[in-house]
């Protein structure tokens, strides 16, 4: 992680570093029970969605269309859902917060991806899932999947 951003934002266990833009830096998350599910952290300090600048909109606009197009490449990612949700910061003992996206693809299907079967049994709804468990080496596949598919 060469960014000067990326070690203060470790802290809150966004996940793996995948890339960078001018003003984010998405992260593949640590809970993959969507596959592809990532965040996308503001790199500089702000708390609210009207803070952001111009330019960090314009930004963020092609992070949703490089990401949506990847996932759809590389997995057949049906859909998407985007939220930033900043509850959890505002909990004891949380870190202090720190404005981010949550990126969830969705499918209607079953994935298949290097011997793991993806399912999302609550496509159409939105309810929480345990983490699904996975190791590095599958970890370091799917990102390497994400940046592939990547619009060059």
């Amino acid at each position: 992680m060469e960014c000067e951003y990326c070690g203060e934002l470790v802290k809150y266990n966004f996940g793996d570093f995948l890339y960078e833009t001018p003003f984010w830096i998405i992260f593949l998350a640590p809970n993959q029970s969507n596959l592809g599910t990532c965040v996308i952290a503001l790199k500089r300090k702000d708390r609210f969605l009207n803070a952001l600048y111009p330019e960090e909109w314009i930004d963020f606009t092609k992070i949703v269309d490089d990401l949506e197009f990847s996932l759809k490449e590389a997995f057949n990612a049906t859909m998407f859902n985007w939220g930033s949700l900043m509850n959890s910061f505002y909990l004891e003992g949380t870190p202090e917060p720190h404005l981010h996206w949550h990126f969830i693809p969705r499918y209607d299907h079953d994935v298949e991806f290097q011997g793991e079967v993806f399912t999302d049994p609550f496509f159409g709804y939105m309810r929480p899932r345990p983490p699904q468990e996975i190791s590095n080496d599958l970890r370091e596949k799917i990102a390497e999947d994400i940046l592939y598919h990547l619009k060059k």
